[in-house]
């Protein structure tokens, strides 16, 4: 069994990513620029933007954070979207989920131009990535194909399962682990809530992929042996012998299950450190205009 370190990979990105900031400022080239929307003080989404603000700080971007009271009307937030689309400087916009109960987030990540839309929900990028052309990936799954390729995990023929369907990281997945590309061309199951016998169907994967949000749910019976696992679960679980009074879990039962893997990612410093990379890759992407042209 072998542990899948995150955390290496994504410092190794980001020095790549830092390198050729350099050379781009070097050559008189224009310096990457996100700008992070944020409504109203909900803490573990201060915590997610002050973390990209400081990868952008990292590696030479510019970063913007414009925050909002969260009383601000919908028109009022999607006027402030449509600013940036029209600013030139900014290259890249996210806008940190969830929104209060009154603004429809659907109608923000439709009104941010695809050209900018880092985090992948537009659904011209969306739609793009499951034709096979150019786009803006989400980031968790693109951090996930990042791990397969540099731990130089085989693909092409296996069986894949993916738990959970979310647009965020369940749907997208099952797009890309189909897909004819070095990490793909596999056979894909997608599973969720309602999925009869899921725990035959996911001991039948030669690669699973939990991101269901359900802490240890997926048990040693769910895995057979020699299989991979990336859980992309993180959730926190009250934990009285921590000084935070918290501890973070990942959908799968990590001590219980890993003896069976070939590979496995852990909870934390698995697929968490790679998303935040997979934004600024995209960042940088929108700036050298790669994808829109």
């Amino acid at each position: 069994m072998q542990i899948i370190d995150g955390k290496a990979v994504a410092d190794e990105i980001k020095k790549e990513i830092g390198a050729e900031v350099e050379a781009i400022i070097a050559a008189g080239g224009k310096i990457p620029h996100l700008v992070a929307i944020l409504v109203g003080n909900n803490g573990a989404s201060e915590t997610y933007v002050a973390n990209k603000v400081k990868s952008c700080e990292e590696l030479g971007f510019k970063s913007t954070l414009l925050r909002f009271d969260p009383t601000i009307s919908e028109e009022e937030l999607l006027d402030e979207v449509r600013k940036i689309n029209q600013n030139d400087d900014m290259d890249g916009l996210i806008v940190q989920l969830p929104l209060p109960d009154h603004i429809n987030p659907d109608k923000v990540m439709e009104t941010i131009d695809p050209r900018k839309d880092v985090d992948g929900f537009h659904p011209i990028n969306i739609g793009r990535m499951a034709k096979g052309l150019p786009a803006y990936i989400s980031a968790t799954p693109q951090g996930v194909l990042d791990l397969l390729e540099r731990y130089n995990i085989e693909t092409a023929g296996k069986h894949c399962v993916v738990v959970g369907r979310s647009q965020i990281v369940g749907l997208p997945m099952t797009i890309l682990m189909q897909r004819n590309t070095k990490i793909g061309n596999c056979t894909v199951t997608i599973t969720h809530s309602r999925t009869k016998n899921l725990a035959e169907v996911c001991a039948s994967a030669d690669i699973l992929i939990a991101a269901l949000g359900r802490p240890e749910f997926i048990t040693a019976d769910y895995v057979k042996e020699g299989a991979v696992i990336i859980d992309v679960g993180l959730t926190r679980v009250e934990d009285s012998s921590k000084k935070s009074g918290f501890a973070l879990k990942g959908d799968v039962k990590f001590d219980e299950v890993a003896p069976k893997c070939s590979f496995i990612t852990p909870v934390p410093k698995g697929v968490g450190p790679m998303t935040i990379v997979s934004l600024m890759k995209n960042t940088l992407l929108s700036a050298k205009k790669v994808i829109y042209q």
